[in-house]
């Protein structure tokens, strides 16, 4: 079986576009293209549905998609272990990520990234709605959340500690709460579909609904808003760092932390191997933001 027509197969998966596919092997789309009518043929079913607008696997191709990651992994794991491996890794790493994560701490780590893999490119997608990657064509996703069931691997980059915290003015107008319960008294900045807010307590956990005129499911907006002066806001710590450090945000209600189950996850498509690139940018991102996070 041929290792080039697999390759090609493998990145057509993931970008859903043979041209794209092509082009990051170097390859015409012409000669991409056969690349894959060759493989179908040896293989002597159909991997792919093709039409004007677009292209999806198969049920067969589904089914083949992961027996040739596997063998091409162990190609380079083979290949590795002679001294004829990939130097690094290469081609192009798409990524997506939410809007306010990505660009206050994916985009600063790129510079270090690309210069230690001078091989790779990198295609980030920043969005606050979640990405189907298969279909997106994504090899890797960044989510800020709680971890649901899936068929994707996780690895936890950092941990993602929320805080509550306020502008100096606000507080000074209205005075600081002593207690979860006096927050029914304030305006109370909220993210996405978030519809409690949970503090540890020394009477155990107190759960409380936060209503106020300001909602948001972004969290540099949610940030502005509170530095903005207009309530109480649910932040995470990576977000505010920063104005907790200037003193433009005050911490709120400290003394009773906030349940969170939350963390920062790189996820990946289920696979007994993972892919170098993506294993190279894990690895680098949990080394650049450092255990704690640098933000803590």
């Amino acid at each position: 079986m041929n290792l080039d027509h697999l390759t090609l197969f493998v990145r057509l998966a993931n970008t859903l576009n043979i041209s794209a596919a092509g082009a990051e092997l170097g390859l015409s789309p012409a000669l991409a293209s056969g690349h894959l009518n060759k493989l179908e043929q040896e293989l002597g079913v159909r991997l792919v549905h093709r039409t004007t607008r677009k292209v999806s696997l198969t049920e067969e191709g589904k089914a083949f998609l992961p027996h040739a990651e596997e063998l091409l992994n162990r190609v380079e794991q083979a290949k590795a272990s002679v001294g004829m491996g990939a130097i690094s890794p290469s081609g192009t790493l798409r990524i997506t990520a939410p809007a306010s994560f990505g660009c206050m701490h994916l985009m600063p780590a790129m510079k270090g990234f690309l210069a230690a893999y001078p091989d790779l490119s990198v295609d980030l997608h920043f969005s606050d709605s979640i990405i189907d990657m298969v279909e997106g064509g994504f090899d890797l996703a960044i989510r800020n959340a709680s971890l649901q069931d899936s068929t994707l691997v996780a690895r936890k980059l950092a941990s993602d500690t929320r805080i509550l915290c306020a502008a100096p003015d606000y507080i000074a107008q209205y005075g600081l709460p002593t207690h979860p319960k006096d927050l029914i008294h304030y305006q109370c900045i909220n993210l996405g579909k978030i519809d409690s807010w949970t503090f540890r307590t020394p009477d155990g956990n107190v759960s409380i609904k936060p209503h106020g005129r300001v909602k948001t499911d972004n969290g540099e907006a949610l940030r502005d808003a509170s530095v903005a002066g207009l309530g109480i806001g649910l932040n995470s710590l990576w977000s505010v760092y920063q104005h907790l450090e200037q003193g433009t945000l005050i911490p709120v209600l400290s003394d009773f932390p906030l349940e969170n189950t939350t963390a920062i996850w790189a996820l990946y498509p289920s696979s007994r191997l993972v892919a170098p690139k993506v294993r190279a940018f894990i690895d680098y991102m949990i080394e650049y933001i450092g255990t704690p996070p640098y933000w803590e």
